[in-house]
Parts: C-alpha cells; structure tokens; sequence
C-alpha cells in the first residue's frame, strides 16, 4: 500500500509485515511485547475512547511521556482521526506546559505518570479552558488512560475520518525548546515527516523483520519519532529502553542491529569504557592502552599500512570485541544526531568495528537534511545530502535547505515563518557550514551563537566547546567573550571523574563547592585547558576559566529538554563569575 499519512505505516506493517513483537518495554523486570495486530487493536479502541470525548479532527491532543508503548497507540490514535498530536517532552516544566496548553489550544493530555501528570495538573492553573487528563501509569490519584479503550472500537466511524485526510494536511505540532523566549510549535505535515522517513530508508543498508533497535531518544523529539516510522515500515521490532540509566542492560537484553543516540550518550559510553581500563591491573591494562592508542591513530578513509591493520585485527579480537559485547554484540550501525560528534570519537569507534554514522537536521526540517552511510562518509561532516533534499550556502556561510521535509511554519507565527523561509522558499538553519568534496555537509557553528572579541576576531563558541567535551574532567562548558579582549569559559566539572583523579593524587575530597577553589584542582584544570587549547589559533584560545560548583539544568531553566544551553540565562545567572574573569 502507499503510504501517505502517519497512520498508513501501522496498515502497512499489519498488511505486508505483520510482526509478533512489534513494540516492547519492560514492566517489573519482564518484557512486555506486543505484536502488530494487537498494537492495531488498542489503536483503534483507543481512536474510539477519544471520540466519545467529543475529539473532533483538528482538535489539539497533548501527548507526554518518556519513551513506552502505550507513546505509539496513542500517536496513531489521534493521527488516524485526524486531530493532530502535540508531543510535550516529559522532563519540561509546568510553565512550558501551560504555555503549549494555552497556545495551541489542548483539550486533552495524555501523561505518562504521576509526576508528569502532576505537573499538568499545575499547569491547568493557569490555563483559561478546560483541560481532560488520564495518565499511562495506574494511580489512584489519576484516571488511567484505559478507560478510554473501554468503548471497544468503531472501525467503521474510523475509516471514515481517515479518507479525507491528505498527504499535505497538518499531523503534528512540535514546540521546540528554544534557547531563547517561549517554545515555538512548529507544523509538520504527514509529507514533510514521511517523505524524510522515505529517504531515511533509503539510507539504511540493512533493516528489516528480523532486526531489532532499542529506543532510548524522547519520542517527543522529531529524530526519534521519524525513526520510528522508518523502523515501522521496515517491520524492525522496537524495543523502549527502561531508562538512561539501564542502557548497559537493556543492550545486552535486546542485542539491538542498531539505534539512535546524541553525542553526549556516546561519549558517556566511552567514559565508562575508559574508567574500567584505568581499573585493570597488569598485562591486562597495558593491552587496553595499547589497543586504545591505535584507535586514537585510526584514521577512518586513509590506508595506514599492513603493520597497522595486523595490529588493530588483534586488537579487535582481544580487547574491542568487549565493547562490541557491552552493546550487546550485535551493533551494525549507531545513528548520531542533534550535536557535533567528536570526529575523535568517530576515529575510535569505527577502529573498534562499532560504525557511528552522523546525520543532521531541525525539528523544522522534519528532521533529515543529511546522513552518513558506511559506505559513504567523512569524518567531521555529517554525511551527504538525503534524497529529495536541497542545500546551499549563502554568503554569510549559513546553511539554507529545501525540500519536501520543510515545515509548514509555526503555528500562529506566520511573523517568525517569514523570518526564517524566504520567498524563494529556502529554509534558514541558522546553522554555518560548508559543503565539503561537493558533496558532504559540514556544520561549523550556529550563527547566532558566534561572537567577535574587542579585538575584531570572530570566535565560533562549539567548535571550542565540542573540542574540550573531550576532557573526562569537563561536565558542561560554555565559551564566552563578545566583546572582550579574549575568549573565556564557565566550566562544570565531572564531578564523579574529579573524585576519582582526587582519590589517585591523595587529595582530600570534601565538597564540590570547595573543590572548585583548590588551587591543586584548578591547576589541573589549567593543565586540561591548555593542552586543549593547542589545536586552536592564537586569538581563539581560552586564556581564562571560573570552575562552578553546580550543574545547569532544566529546572533552573539554563538548558533545554535537548539539553542545548540557553546562554543568555546562564550569563544572566553567572554574571558576577563572568565578571570577575574580566575584571
């Protein structure tokens, strides 16, 4: 069958891939799968239960959880009756909340447990409409979100609300977290997610009912929503990891083909590798080093010579086949997207037979601009352009794209739609970058966040910062500058890994705050920023540092549910810092 709305990828998979474990999470320690004629079912009685709430298409549907079953019926539910499914990222706040209430106008969420359910319950405070609430999680606060399923199912009033939805009308409203001011719901139609869903696969080398991928990005965000339907149509069984914390097992468990991840969570993943390497003793740690220095040598693309490869075969017999088995040994390919990789990193993984493949784009652009392949990529690009994709760069270096995955504005904004698709319909990125060989996409920096020193020299404040994520002992970092004499930067240290480098220099540990003020742990702060420092020019470099006792976080309101810094609050919070480096 062809499919040209969300909801044709579910009938698709039931007519030409029917699968035994469709979706699958874990409830008290066991799997709980459910196969795609059962996944069909509660679709529909689903569908159902909101029609007997008076949903009409068109209407907005809230929809907040962290990754689970019940996440997809409820996407298809509201899809294939055609009111449109507002997805809220679990972890936001209950002012973002009553702001995405208020402004698109939900008369029904569905929260998937009781503290996300609470904080709705905060919001509806401030909210001028009535609001209906079920929850995922069986609470007796709550009312459970089966109570809708009790109506059965209506297939032919179904059937009826799906014929006149067409490939260009509007299926979702996504409110991207933004680094400034209130979220802004952009409108995605069922041919800007599924045309990029299409070119996705396209992409995929392998993929099909015998595979399996774990979950472990928010659905909420447009990168794992669209690899689900990519996942759907190729019948791949999905598996919904327990947490970020159970990853390692969850792994191990479900032995994925292949998955989705950020670059935060890769090189957390090489953290711990690097943490248990530094716990062996003997022959042992010395070949873990050893094998670990060739991977740093690798250089993905380049012929290194017999010698070379000879060793780095044994080294993957001997030490990264380990890795391999953490991931659970059956990895063919990790997607990354949503932040600059460490081409480093990249170097290590793909020396280690674990094949990371980048892609990039915006929740505008549905999301895929572009996509590495095996067989086709460059380190620090993030891969050619997906089919049906247009790109160029305009003079100010910033990167303009056009295609069928560009949104079809922001609701209610047609004043920022304009700001950022001109007449000639080129999407805006606010991304710089370049094209490099004519044919792979390299991402420099966001235009907004570059900055020119007193001096008149531009600093590009992520080429730095993604440069010293490299440090073990760096947390969080964010370079500053405009206007200064030079380049600057707040750091948050690892505090885990700077307890461990404190215990080996028997260097008495009391609290984080204190830490920061030891002139032993600033000076081996010093030490990390200036070696760090050294593949930068002169004016680039980070000539000062204020070390913080505290993590950014959401609540605080310094990063966003992506986990993007808002500079501008963590300026405003740590203005008398700043002041101090430049005093």
């Amino acid at each position: 069958m062809d499919v040209k709305r969300l909801f044709d990828v579910l009938l698709f998979q039931i007519e030409d891939r029917p699968q035994d474990i469709c979706l699958s999470h874990k409830i008290n320690n066991q799997w709980k799968s459910y196969s795609t004629k059962e996944t069909m079912e509660i679709v529909n009685q689903l569908s159902t239960g909101l029609l007997s709430l008076g949903v009409q298409p068109g209407d907005k549907i809230g929809l907040a959880s962290f990754n689970r079953p019940e996440w997809v019926f409820a996407d298809f539910a509201i899809s294939q009756i055609g009111a449109i499914n507002v997805p809220m990222y679990p972890n936001s706040t209950s002012e973002d909340y009553a702001f995405i209430i208020e402004h698109a106008e939900i008369k029904v969420v569905l929260a998937g447990d009781i503290e996300i359910y609470r904080k709705f319950e905060e919001a509806q405070k401030s909210v001028n409409h009535s609001l209906t609430l079920f929850c995922f999680d069986e609470e007796n606060e709550t009312i459970h979100w089966q109570k809708l399923l009790e109506q059965g199912e209506n297939i032919d009033q179904i059937e009826k609300l799906r014929a006149p939805i067409q490939y260009e009308d509007l299926a979702t409203i996504i409110y991207t977290s933004g680094t400034t001011g209130n979220p802004k719901g952009v409108m995605l139609s069922h041919k800007n997610i599924l045309s990029n869903a299409a070119a996705v696969s396209e992409v995929f080398a392998v993929g099909g009912p015998e595979h399996r991928t774990l979950s472990l990005l928010p659905l909420s965000h447009i990168f794992e929503r669209t690899a689900l339907y990519v996942y759907m149509q190729m019948g791949v069984s999905i598996y919904y990891a327990e947490s970020m914390d159970t990853i390692a097992d969850n792994m191990k468990e479900v032995k994925p083909h292949f998955f989705a991840t950020v670059p935060r969570l890769l090189e957390k993943i090489y953290e711990k590798i690097l943490m248990k390497g530094y716990e062996l003793t003997g022959i042992k740690k010395n070949l873990f080093f050893w094998a670990l220095e060739l991977a740093k040598n690798n250089r993905l693309g380049e012929n290194q010579g017999a010698w070379f490869n000879m060793q780095l075969g044994l080294a993957n017999k001997i030490i990264f086949s380990k890795w391999r088995e953490a991931l659970g040994g059956e990895v063919q390919f990790i997607v990354s997207g949503g932040a600059a990789l460490q081409p480093r990193l990249v170097n290590i993984f793909w020396a280690a037979q674990i094949h990371v493949l980048e892609a990039y784009g915006l929740t505008e652009t549905s999301p895929g601009i572009s996509f590495s392949k095996i067989d086709d990529l460059k380190v620090g690009c993030v891969g050619p352009l997906l089919t049906g994709v247009q790109v160029k760069i305009a003079e100010d270096g910033e990167i303009l794209a056009k295609g069928d995955n560009i949104m079809m504005g922001y609701y209610k904004r047609q004043d920022l739609t304009d700001e950022v698709i001109d007449q000639e319909g080129w999407f805006h990125t606010g991304d710089i970058g370049e094209m490099v060989d004519n044919h792979f996409l390299k991402i420099t920096d966001r235009k907004k966040e570059m900055f020119k020193t007193s001096g008149g020299k531009y600093i590009a404040p992520q080429a730095l910062e993604n440069k010293f994520a490299e440090s073990l002992l760096i947390e969080q970092i964010m370079v500053i500058g405009e206007g200064q004499k030079f380049p600057a930067a707040l750091i948050v240290p690892s505090f885990e890994k700077l307890k461990s480098w404190c215990q080996i220099h028997n260097i008495n540990y009391t609290t984080d705050k204190e830490m920061v003020d030891n002139p032993e742990v600033i000076n081996k702060f010093q030490k990390e920023v200036d070696n760090l420092n050294a593949s930068f020019a002169q004016y680039e470099k980070i000539k000062k540092f204020w070390l913080l006792s505290q993590p950014w976080t959401i609540e605080k309101g310094e990063i966003t549910p992506k986990l993007s810094m808002k500079r501008k609050i963590i300026k405003q919070n740590y203005q008398s810092e700043i002041d101090s480096i430049y005093s």
